[in-house]
């Protein structure tokens, strides 16, 4: 674990997702998702994004922390979905801001 709590959180939910997605428990979320499809996982995506919009347009603190959480989430089972994590995107994020290491 690292000493980051952003850092931690991420790592925390990742670990719940890729869990949820190997279980296959037809009671979670994250599998029944997932297992509606990728058009449907992305649907989802669209959804928060718009309602993530939204939120910043009304100005609402609240409302913006909560759609981006949930955007956030959607975008890594979406991730975790395609065998991918949210560390192939920091390292394009890392790569761009000039950094070697995705970890910065």
């Amino acid at each position: 674990m690292t000493d980051n709590p952003t850092q931690a959180v991420l790592t925390q939910l990742e670990r719940i997702i890729q869990e949820r997605l190997s279980a296959g428990d037809s009671s979670s979320y994250v599998h029944r998702l997932v297992a509606s499809g990728t058009d449907r996982v992305l649907q989802k995506i669209g959804e928060e994004a718009t309602e993530f919009v939204i939120a910043g347009k009304n100005n609402n603190h609240a409302e913006i922390c909560e759609e981006g959480a949930d955007l956030i989430f959607h975008l890594l089972v979406f991730l975790h979905s395609q065998g991918m994590t949210l560390s192939d995107i920091t390292q394009v994020l890392a790569r761009r801001a000039g950094h070697t290491d995705s970890e910065n």
